[in-house]
Order: C-alpha cells, then sequence, then structure tokens
C-alpha cells in the first residue's frame, strides 16, 4: 500500500504550479490579504498561475430550433420523443454523445424553461456529491498514509525526506487530508524536525508550506506551539528563499494572532531580532505582516520596544511611511509607531529619522484609520519634537485640521499644536500667520466643555500670546475673534482644574496687551479670578497642616493661587481693573500670601500690591494690614523680583509716613536690596509710581490628566485583533510636563 501511495502522489508533487489552496478561504484568517494565500507570494511581487480546477465552469449548450406553421402538426410528436433526452441534457450533459440534436420547447427566447432552469442546480447537485465523495476519500487517504509519512520524515537519506515532505504538502492543501494530518502529534513533530534540520531549499520550502496550512486552524495552531514550532519558524526567517520567508512569517503572524502563549515564545527565540530586519524587504503585502508582526510583540511590553529600537526599528518604520503607497501597509506601520511613541527611548529615535515629517504627509489621505493613527502618533511624539525643524507643513495641516467636526481629530490637532508651540517662537509664528488663533478659538466652540480638546486648545492659544514677534498679533486676534467671552467663561464652575491652570495663563497674556483690559474686565474676568483665588488658597490651606501639597485633577492648588495672583498683578495695570480688584476686598489675601512658602506665590503677591499701592487708599489699606513687617523680610530675598518689589511697596506706603519711619525704610534698604547700588533707590521709586516693573513667566507646565481612551479603529479583517495600545496617553503638552503614564 505505502508503495502505491508513493508512486501515484509522488506524481503530484513534480508539479511546480499547483495551487496552494487561497487562505482567506479559512475561518482563522490572520486578516493580511498576501498572508492567507497558500502560495508563496514572490517578494518582487509576482504570484503564480490559478489552478484551473478552482475556475471550472459547468455550462449547458442548447439549440434553438424555428418551425413554420405547416410543420406545427409533427412537432407534438417530436416533443415526446425528445422529452428523457432533455432533461437528461439538463441535470447529466456529460452522458450525452456529440452531436446529439435536441428540440427546444422554449417559445419565448427571454424565459427559460422549467428544464432550462433545473439545470444549473443539478449541476451544482451534483459537484457537491462529487466533493463529498472526494473529501472522504481524501480523508480516509490521509488517516492510511500518516504513520508511513511520519516514518519517511524521518529517514536518514534526505531525497527520501524530500520526496516525503513533498507529499504531505500536497495532502495539506486539501481541506480534509489536513485535518488528518494536524491530529497527529507525530506527524507535526516530524515536519518541525525536519524543517530545522534540513539543508535542502526544496525540503525547507514544502515542510514551512505544510505548518502554514495548518496554521488555518485551531487545532492546527496548537499542534505547531506543542511541537516546538515557533523557534524552528523563527530560525527560517533568515533563510534566503522567498516562499520560505513568506509561509514562516505568515504562519508566526497566525500563531501571534490565535495562540496563547505564542507572543512569549517569539521573544525568547529572538524573533523580533529576525523581524526587524525584514523591513528592508520591498514587498509591501510582506510587509504589512512583518509590521504586524511587531506590532503584536510590542504593543505592552517594553523589553520589546527597546529590542525594536536596539535593531534601528524606527529608521525602517519611518522609510516605509515615507516611500510606500499601500494602504494596508502604512495602516500597520503607523500602529507600530503609535505603541512605539509612548516608550521614552523610542520616541526621540523616530523623531530624529523624519517621522513627524514622514506620519504628518499622511494627514490628508483618504484613508481615516490611517489618518487617525497617524494623529494619535504624532500626538505622543510632539513633546519630543519641540525643536525640530522643518514642521512648518505640518502646522499648516494641523491648522486646517482645525475645521474637523471629528472629535479625535480635534483631540490630537490640538494636543500637537500645543506641544509644537511650547517655547519655539519660529512654530508660534507660524500658527499665529496661518490664522490659528481663530481655529483654536473655534475649536473650542466645537469642543462643548470636552476638556480633551479645550485643555490643549487653551494651551495653544497661551503659548501664542507670549514671547514671540507675533504675540501682540495673536492678543488682538483673540480679541477681534470675539474669544475673550467664550475664555473667560471657562472660568466658571463645574471647575476641571487643568483647564482652569490653562485658561488663567492666557488671561493672564491676553492682559498684556492694554487693548483688551476693557475687554477682559467686561466679560467678568476679574471677579472670576478673586473668587478662584479664594478657593484655590482655602483647599491649599486644608492640607498645610499635613505637609502635603493639594492635588485635584493633577493640578496643586498652589499652583492655581500663583495663575490667579499673577493674572490679577497683570490687570491691576489698568486703572479701572485696579478699584475692581481692591473693592473685592483681595488686599488681606495678597497680605497673607506674602507669608507663602512658595517663592513664586511671594513674587507675584508682592507684584500686585506693587501695582495697587499706586492707589494712595489702597496703600493706607495695605500698611493696616500689617504687610510692613512681611514686605521688610523680602527685601533679604535672595529672588531680585521679589527683593524689588517689596521695595517699591514698601517706598509707597513710607511716603504719607513721619520723618522717622522714612529713615527706618531708608536705612534697612540700604542695607539690604540697595546696598551694591546705589542707583537701585532711584530706580524703586520710579517703578512704584509708573507699575512697568514686570518679571516675565516663561510658559508654565501643564500636567497629563487622563488615561487616553483606545481607539476603535477598523481591524484588518473579521479575526483580526481588536486591542489597540492601552499605553497610548495623550502626551506631555509641554516638556514641564509630569512623566506620562505607561505600561
Amino acid at each position: 500500500m505505502a508503495v502505491l501511495l508513493n508512486t501515484s502522489e509522488l506524481n503530484l508533487a513534480r508539479d511546480p504550479v499547483t495551487k496552494v489552496s487561497d487562505w482567506q478561504s479559512y475561518r482563522y484568517d490572520s486578516g493580511i490579504q498576501s498572508g492567507a494565500a497558500t502560495t508563496a507570494h514572490s517578494l518582487r511581487g509576482t504570484a503564480e498561475e490559478s489552478d484551473p480546477e478552482y475556475s471550472k465552469k459547468y455550462t449547458t449548450t442548447t439549440t434553438t430550433t424555428t418551425y413554420t406553421q405547416g410543420s406545427i402538426p409533427d412537432m407534438e410528436s417530436q416533443f415526446a420523443m425528445t422529452r428523457g433526452q432533455r432533461v437528461q441534457a439538463a441535470m447529466f450533459p456529460d452522458t450525452m454523445m456529440e452531436g446529439t440534436q435536441i428540440l427546444s420547447t422554449q417559445v419565448d427566447l427571454g424565459q427559460q424553461t422549467n428544464i432550462q432552469k433545473l439545470s444549473e442546480p443539478s449541476q451544482m447537485l451534483k459537484t457537491a456529491i462529487v466533493h463529498l465523495i472526494n473529501y472522504q476519500d481524501d480523508a480516509e487517504l490521509a488517516i492510511r498514509a500518516v504513520p508511513e509519512l511520519t516514518k519517511l520524515l524521518n529517514d536518514e537519506d534526505p531525497v527520501v525526506v524530500n520526496k516525503a515532505a513533498m507529499i504531505v504538502n500536497q495532502l495539506a492543501r486539501k481541506e480534509a487530508s489536513r485535518r488528518a494530518l494536524m491530529q497527529s502529534p507525530q506527524m507535526v513533530a516530524a515536519v518541525v524536525r525536519t524543517m530545522q534540520n534540513t539543508s535542502d531549499m526544496e525540503t525547507a520550502r514544502c515542510t514551512t508550506s505544510i505548518l502554514h496550512n495548518l496554521s488555518h486552524h485551531r487545532e492546527g495552531l496548537l499542534s505547531i506551539f506543542k511541537s516546538g514550532g515557533i523557534p524552528a519558524l523563527v530560525r527560517m526567517l533568515s533563510s534566503p528563499m522567498e516562499s520560505v520567508l513568506f509561509y514562516a512569517i505568515t504562519t508566526l503572524h497566525n500563531l501571534l494572532l490565535h495562540q496563547e502563549g505564542a507572543k512569549m515564545a517569539v521573544r525568547l527565540a529572538d524573533g523580533l531580532q529576525k523581524m526587524v530586519p525584514l523591513l528592508q524587504k520591498s514587498n509591501p503585502k510582506f510587509l504589512a505582516i512583518t509590521t504586524d508582526c511587531l506590532q503584536l510583540l510590542s504593543y505592552g511590553n517594553q523589553e520589546s520596544k527597546l529590542i525594536i529600537l536596539a535593531n534601528g526599528g524606527p529608521e525602517g518604520l519611518v522609510y516605509i511611511m515615507q516611500h510606500h503607497t499601500y494602504e494596508k501597509l502604512l495602516w500597520t506601520t503607523s500602529r507600530v509607531l503609535k505603541v512605539l511613541s509612548v516608550c521614552p527611548s523610542n520616541k526621540p529615535a523616530i523623531v530624529e529619522a523624519g517621522g513627524m515629517q514622514a506620519l504628518g504627509k499622511h494627514l490628508t489621505g483618504s484613508s481615516p484609520r490611517l489618518v487617525q493613527n497617524c494623529l494619535w502618533t504624532l500626538r505622543n511624539l510632539s513633546d519630543a519634537a519641540t525643536k525640530q525643524d522643518g514642521l512648518d507643513g505640518l502646522l499648516q495641516i494641523l491648522v486646517t485640521q482645525l475645521s474637523s467636526t471629528d472629535l479625535n481629530v480635534l483631540t490630537c490637532s490640538t494636543g500637537i499644536l500645543s506641544n509644537l508651540t511650547c517655547n519655539n517662537g519660529r512654530n508660534k509664528a507660524l500658527v499665529t500667520q496661518d490664522n490659528g488663533v481663530e481655529s483654536l478659538i473655534q475649536a473650542i466652540l466645537r469642543a462643548e466643555q470636552k476638556e480633551d480638546i479645550t485643555e490643549p486648545a487653551v494651551c495653544a492659544l497661551r503659548h501664542l500670546t507670549s514671547r514671540h514677534p507675533d504675540a501682540e498679533l495673536a492678543q488682538n486676534a483673540v480679541r477681534q475673534h470675539y474669544g475673550i467671552p467664550t475664555i473667560v467663561k471657562l472660568l466658571n464652575q463645574p471647575h476641571y482644574w487643568p483647564v482652569i491652570k490653562a485658561t488663567v495663563g492666557l488671561i493672564r497674556n491676553l492682559a498684556l496687551c492694554p487693548v483688551n483690559q476693557g475687554p477682559i474686565r467686561d466679560a467678568g474676568a476679574i471677579t472670576n479670578l478673586v473668587r478662584l483665588l479664594v478657593k484655590s488658597h482655602q483647599d491649599a490651606q486644608r492640607h498645610t497642616t499635613a505637609s502635603s501639597q493639594t492635588y485635584q485633577d493633577g493640578v496643586r492648588m498652589e499652583e492655581i493661587v500663583e495663575g490667579c495672583t499673577g493674572a490679577l498683578h497683570i490687570l491691576a495695570r489698568d486703572p479701572i481693573n485696579r478699584c475692581e480688584i481692591i473693592g473685592l476686598q483681595t488686599i488681606p489675601l495678597l497680605v497673607q500670601l506674602l507669608y507663602s512658602p512658595i517663592e513664586n506665590v511671594k513674587r507675584v503677591a508682592a507684584g500686585v500690591l506693587c501695582e495697587l499701592a499706586l492707589d494712595k487708599q489702597a496703600a493706607e489699606m495695605i500698611d493696616a494690614e500689617g504687610a510692613s513687617a512681611p514686605l521688610m523680610e523680602l527685601l533679604h530675598s535672595s529672588n531680585e523680583g521679589i527683593a524689588t518689589y517689596a521695595a517699591a511697596v514698601l517706598f509707597r506706603i513710607s511716603e504719607d509716613k513721619n520723618a522717622d519711619y522714612k529713615k527706618r525704610v531708608s536705612v534697612e534698604l540700604t542695607h539690604s536690596l540697595f546696598k551694591h547700588d546705589p542707583g537701585a533707590w532711584e530706580a524703586a521709586q520710579n517703578m512704584s509710581m509708573d507699575g512697568q516693573m514686570y518679571v516675565e513667566d516663561m510658559d508654565p507646565g501643564f500636567q497629563q490628566y487622563r488615561t487616553y481612551n483606545p481607539d476603535m479603529d477598523g481591524m484588518m479583517e473579521t479575526d483580526m485583533h481588536d486591542m489597540v495600545d492601552g499605553d497610548y496617553l495623550p502626551d506631555a503638552y509641554d516638556p514641564m510636563m509630569r512623566q506620562q503614564y505607561r505600561q
């Protein structure tokens, strides 16, 4: 029996173009179009011919005869004689003799007769019965052949092993015999062992093809895994033969998708070290499978991310984004970059390789899932790209994206702009000139109090209105586009403190423009700022005894105290605003803030008092609250801004005092602030009169506040994994943010 099997099956094995069943016809398809084909695709993009067996069509030929009126009497007898032939021709056309003429009963050429309607279903039934018989035959043949073929695969003669591998490969292409193979652990182990030990390329091709076909079934995946197939398949990734590479990577892909424990096994077999160099291949469909394997292995695993970095992964992935156009490849590659973009080590490497520009070029594409992945990746990378050059085009695209109605697009675009405009004067000027201020205000209006959009949008506006040549242009643009009422409204309850903190900083910047002072006051900003100052100071005081700082939504209440006081400092330049601030009974609280242990709080409190002291009545109120003692102490501060503000307030208070008080203040000033600078006394006097001494703040840091909600982007196919990297977090809106969360 074994001899007969070898003779018949080896004839089949000699046909080099036998079609391997299409991989997508199986239930456990990996989801990559090329990855499921059971014929190895060339890495140059060529494919083998299709098997005629799968394209066979069944047709029935009908001859129509037209009769004249005179021949009608003979028709009835002829119809009766040919009825059986018509049925035979419809159901069993292959039994008819060639050239047989059959009388047609079809009167209307546009309407089939009942027998003609029966023809196609009959042929389908016949084909199904034949396939069922063949399926049973294939299964029985494989069951009988498996033990003998297992022995032949273990033979010492490489020729025998090669022939046996070819026969098993033929059996693995048919579903019935394939199930018999995967149910034999001895057979699967023999195939794995042969693949691992052979030096013959054809044997390697056959054995990898066998495992590839088995990997279409859950049972086959388990058999491969238990037989140690993963280390052997990883080894085949170094093969110079294109078909072997294809079979190996697609089989590993199926294992990674559907077999528990496969990811760890691939990592332990150094699979990542073998896969990353495959990014140099040119076939886009092969690369799509490879990049998806990298995503599966690196998701949530920091060690895998570092291995990809060490093997030049970021450069290879960025190159793909720059030079390929196949949408599925771009999508899978962007998924890998999104995973790597939260790794502190990979992030600068991706940016340095040109990742920002490469990702940005796909933001105007027609694939929504690709655009979304690129946006999230750019947002994750953007805090590492604040000093990156060549982002002019990206900034223009991002400003355009702010008109989108998609909340995910708005969330990412505002976050990226916030990071890229932080402490980068060139980027600030570019966004301002591209009407970024108006677009950001419109985004805030459409956000409808969604903090994911509102906070980064306000942060971006805060950056645009400070410390660059076009800052005043941006400050005016906010007012001209009716943004001030919208921004001040964000200070209302309920309080989301990251948004409050960003808004307070923006109002301070807007107040630097004298024309904005009135509209800010009219919008009710001063009242809101004082209310927030009182609330945040009370919250901070409650925890002072516990020696711990008060955090709400990730923001310290001391930061709100500092921000509100700083904004009032700038607003107090305007005489009308100054009177309103005094009228809100703020002086006692401001004097109390002079005792704060936080240096910045002391500085801004002294700054507000310096402005308010320009009003004679306010100066008297400041003195009545006992401000002289802490101000005298602050004269000795190492912070020049604090000491200067304190000197100015003391000088203003002493103007209406008696000579002894003035002399005491003068002596104190001489022995502290002005002992090394005799001209400073005159400077302090001048400052107290015009109030123009201000210490410019750096862009304040805004803290990360939430976990990135996993996106629901489309899966490759029905069976594709539906998870995304849970450690995709919104990155810092500027480099001063606290450390991002990671898995």
